[in-house]
């Protein structure tokens, strides 16, 4: 990897709140020579060549982009993104190419990129073809386009580049998480079944379901408790609700951590003036409220102090070992809730570097609470350098096609993303949404929202206890699977072009994705029966049958999920 600098970097960017950065320069064969450098009214700029046949990934974590050549991206911190815009839940200003490279832009601005579908500068008019398209599709394509990489950077003097090298995507990716830190490693439990119970059960009632998941024989490892063990939710106060839901809450949970569950609470880090820490980390928040309460400031180490000593004596000192981190992330599509960019911080943040630099530096609060207790949680936003923090993504979109494309991308940015169960209509839905999320890096169901368990309302526990069952089996090879990713940066879920880079075929795959170091997934969506699949070249069996099958691409049909194995010769 080389680091380049360019003008007079701003201080507060993602690598200076990266603890574990890994920097040890080597030779680049990218022809750094041709980075062009400029400053503009706007900020600065940057433009690196692009090639024709180039194709471009990443971006962070994408749920309607995949392939980004011609496409115009805004890094905007924001929930629910359905439009082609890069604003994303976990946006990362890292891209990897298939011509043999990745760049990372080491800034929390929301930098605008143009991969090749910025209209070309004056003196490249003669790069072009002339011809005229006949038809719309024709005439707004940019695809292949080639040209250059355009990125404006607002506010800035100046930003460092780092440059990755590597044979395919998995190899250029990897080195960017060991750059990081490495990626998480996880304990065995963090890979069992999560189930999230409904937010407004009282203590008897978790109980109750959580010894029926044992005597029906459903291995469930993780419960979790929603909005509802609060005594205040929106905001927070970090107290139990103790005069409805809760009044044993510490009843409860001996008895869950004696059944061999461990437990996952939901927060969000705006503090309500009615808890306990209010007062003491005031001076160290944001100048704006939000739902009511402060916004701590994480890049300050008092309110890091503050919020994470708590945790630390009145939550984890009770056995809680994960929490699930909520509303971190932006609302421009989710009703404008969280703080405004020009908030200003005491670290000498704005709010829109908070607000790309808060999912990380939140997960790195709540990890110097856990003081090195093994945990596998939940972020609704990450951002750069993020591999070694043991949170994964989740998001309230629910869009089959949607999940399937972020598992795919999430590995082209160092970020991990669960495709929660949740929102389902009948059994054939729930079971293909499980299936999915079974054959991933966290199998998360969430029942926030609905008092009946969903399988018992939609009459398919036999075919749920099947699939958690599954899950249980695939513990061993996730295991490893993640201590690969620690040790050396390889991603757990990977789309097919990151390891067959040289597979053109795989280039618009965003429907199939590798988890582990053997395993290819092929979900089909609900209310379907079946699907088309591709195979790389190679040797391959299908994991339910052991029998072999043949790569390329054929049609499938099975109540089952089509996965495949890589096998010997």
């Amino acid at each position: 990897m080389k680091k380049l600098t360019f003008g007079v970097p701003e201080k507060n960017v993602p690598t200076k709140f990266c603890d574990g950065l890994n920097y040890t320069e080597t030779a680049v064969s990218y022809p750094t020579d041709k980075i062009e450098f400029y400053e503009n009214s706007r900020g600065c700029c940057l433009r690196f060549p692009l090639g024709k046949d180039e194709h471009v990934y990443g971006g962070g974590l994408q749920t309607v982009l995949f392939d980004l050549v011609g496409k115009k991206l805004t890094l905007r911190t924001n929930a629910d993104c359905e439009v082609k815009t890069g604003d994303s839940h976990a946006p990362v200003p890292f891209l990897v190419s298939t011509a043999g490279y990745g760049i990372y832009i080491d800034t929390a601005r929301y930098a605008e990129i143009y991969i090749g579908s910025s209209p070309l500068l004056l003196h490249e008019v003669g790069k072009t073809d002339d011809s005229l398209g006949t038809s719309t599709d024709e005439l707004y394509n940019n695809e292949g386009a080639g040209g250059n990489i355009s990125v404006q950077i607002p506010s800035a003097k100046g930003v460092d580049v780092y440059i990755f090298e590597g044979k395919t995507i998995t190899d250029i990716v990897a080195e960017y998480n060991r750059f990081s830190g490495g990626g998480c490693d996880v304990p065995e439990w963090g890979l069992m079944p999560f189930f999230r119970m409904y937010v407004e059960y009282r203590d008897s009632e978790v109980l109750e379901k959580a010894r029926s998941f044992i005597d029906k024989k459903l291995p469930i490892g993780v419960i979790g408790l929603e909005p509802g063990w609060h005594s205040h939710a929106y905001s927070c106060t970090f107290k139990w609700r103790t005069e409805t839901l809760y009044p044993d809450y510490e009843k409860m949970l001996k008895e869950l951590f004696g059944m061999g569950y461990h437990l996952n609470l939901w927060e969000h880090c705006f503090v309500h003036p009615d808890c306990d820490f209010y007062r003491d980390i005031l001076p160290y928040c944001g100048d704006y409220r939000v739902f009511g309460g402060a916004v701590p400031d994480f890049a300050d180490e008092n309110a890091v102090k503050i919020f994470s000593e708590h945790h630390r004596d009145k939550l984890i000192s009770l056995g809680i070992d994960g929490f699930k981190l909520d509303e971190c992330d932006g609302s421009d599509f989710t009703g404008s809730w969280s703080f405004p960019n020009m908030a200003a911080f005491p670290s000498g943040l704005d709010g829109e570097q908070y607000h790309s630099l808060l999912g990380t530096l939140y997960a790195r609060t709540l990890l110097r609470a856990l003081e090195g207790k093994p945990t596998m949680s939940l972020i609704r936003s990450a951002g750069a350098l993020a591999a070694p923090y043991p949170f994964v993504l989740y998001s309230d979109l629910s869009d089959f096609s949607e999940y399937i494309r972020a598992l795919c991308n999430s590995g082209f940015s160092g970020l991990l993303w669960t495709p929660e169960v949740r929102y389902s209509f009948g059994a054939d839905e729930y079971v293909r949404r499980l299936q999915t999320a079974v054959f991933s890096v966290m199998c998360n169901m969430n029942g926030w929202n609905d008092p009946r368990i969903p399988w018992e309302n939609h009459g398919c526990e036999n075919e749920v206890r099947e699939l958690l069952n599954e899950r249980v089996k695939l513990i061993p090879m996730l295991k490893k699977a993640f201590m690969r990713y620690r040790t050396e940066g390889v991603a757990p879920a990977r789309a097919l072009v990151s390891d067959y880079t040289n597979d053109a075929e795989t280039y618009k795959t965003d429907d199939e994705y590798l988890l582990g170091d053997s395993l290819l997934v092929a979900p089909i969506a609900p209310g379907e029966k079946g699907r088309e699949v591709y195979l790389p070249e190679g040797n391959w069996i299908d994991y339910h049958t052991r029998e072999r099958v043949r790569c390329g691409r054929f049609e499938v049909e099975t109540a089952n999920i089509p996965v495949f194995e890589k096998a010997g010769d």
